[in-house]
């Protein structure tokens, strides 16, 4: 797979603000994107145990209002609310914390635009890392819906590693860091220290 990685980072837009989520002081990292498919058809594209595997992860569970899901090898979570094709919100439940997902869905003259709201608590690998720790996840789980809604292809969970480590895979790391980091910074977050925290994000992400 080879991307235009300025194309994809500019059709992403990016926010980090700040809430109070059960009484405590939270970040939330948003991401929105246009997709040009309806909005039925994006909701089975990111709802369906089939189409999952073919540009995220294999998921497992019960699948419906109040039931549990299960991401192979990643995070798993209640199912909070679910009102097909608009809203899905979620616990995201991985390493022993618990952060929160909205997904909503709106019609746009292109398509859909999907926004994704993920809140949680700042901690030690928030000081560190800052919001592009998930944000780049994100941004690069939103590459391959796009791939997989514009061309119908299915990728592995294996073969986009194997792409996230290629040098245009890198790129659109450091690119999607960068963004994450002016965001942080355009959110309230310090400026130094949201540099550092790009800085060891993307050596996260590409191995150097």
């Amino acid at each position: 797979m080879h991307i235009d990685v300025v194309q994809h980072i500019g059709a992403t837009t990016r926010e980090v603000s700040s809430r109070t989520h059960n009484g405590k002081d939270a970040r939330v990292v948003v991401v929105s994107r246009t997709y040009s498919t309806p909005p039925d058809d994006l909701w089975n594209a990111l709802t369906s145990a089939e189409r999952l595997p073919r540009w995220f992860l294999p998921i497992s569970g019960d699948l419906r209002l109040g039931g549990r899901y299960q991401l192979q090898g990643n995070a798993g979570g209640q199912i909070l609310v679910c009102e097909p094709p608009r809203q899905l919100k979620i616990t995201w439940e991985y390493g022993g914390q618990t952060s929160w997902l909205d997904v909503r869905i709106a019609k746009d003259a292109a398509g859909s635009r999907l926004t994704l709201e993920h809140t949680m608590f700042p901690d030690d690998h928030w000081k560190e890392f800052g919001p592009g720790a998930t944000g780049v996840g994100w941004d690069l789980a939103l590459v391959g819906l796009a791939q997989h809604i514009d061309t119908g292809s299915a990728k592995t969970a294996e073969e986009g590693m194997a792409w996230m480590m290629s040098d245009n895979g890198k790129a659109f790391v450091r690119e999607s860091s960068d963004a994450w980091g002016a965001a942080a910074i355009a959110g309230g977050e310090d400026a130094a220290a949201a540099k550092a925290a790009v800085s060891r994000t993307t050596a996260a992400y590409t191995g150097s």
